[in-house]
């Protein structure tokens, strides 16, 4: 299993992390099989969604606080509990096919760790499962 860490700068965050996942990939020496990327942590997730445009992830961010608000009268005193739903909303894994050594995304698409409780060092882990190519 490859490790590497992220850097958040903000209490909510999304930052792309492809190439991250990539430089685990191309570590590996696997060349076909599947990518599982896994943030160990309650108050961040991962998603895979567009990275030509910023803006989807300013959307994205700003409507999981409408769904979910900071301020909704949660008990958990460390005041996280919105965090804590947003990283159960989004999930803390994803998979991503490996085809000639390469992430099989599609055109448009970057996977980005989700920060909800920010900011801090995070850490993702990457395991890749070796599979038959074609």
């Amino acid at each position: 299993m490859q490790r590497f860490t992220v850097q958040t700068a903000k209490r909510e965050q999304m930052v792309e992390i492809t190439d991250g996942v990539r430089k685990a990939v191309d570590e590996s020496g696997v060349r076909d099989g599947i990518v599982f990327v896994y943030v160990p942590h309650t108050t961040a997730g991962v998603t895979i969604n567009e990275n030509a445009d910023p803006d989807v992830q300013t959307d994205m961010l700003a409507h999981l606080g409408k769904l979910v608000p900071r301020d909704a009268g949660f008990r958990h005193a460390e005041g996280n509990s919105d965090g804590h739903l947003k990283a159960s909303l989004l999930g803390s894994t994803a998979w991503v096919p490996l085809s000639a050594g390469a992430l099989a995304l599609g055109r448009w698409q970057g996977i980005f760790f989700c920060e909800f409780d920010g900011p801090r060092q995070r850490e993702v882990r990457v395991q890749v499962i070796a599979g038959g190519g074609t």
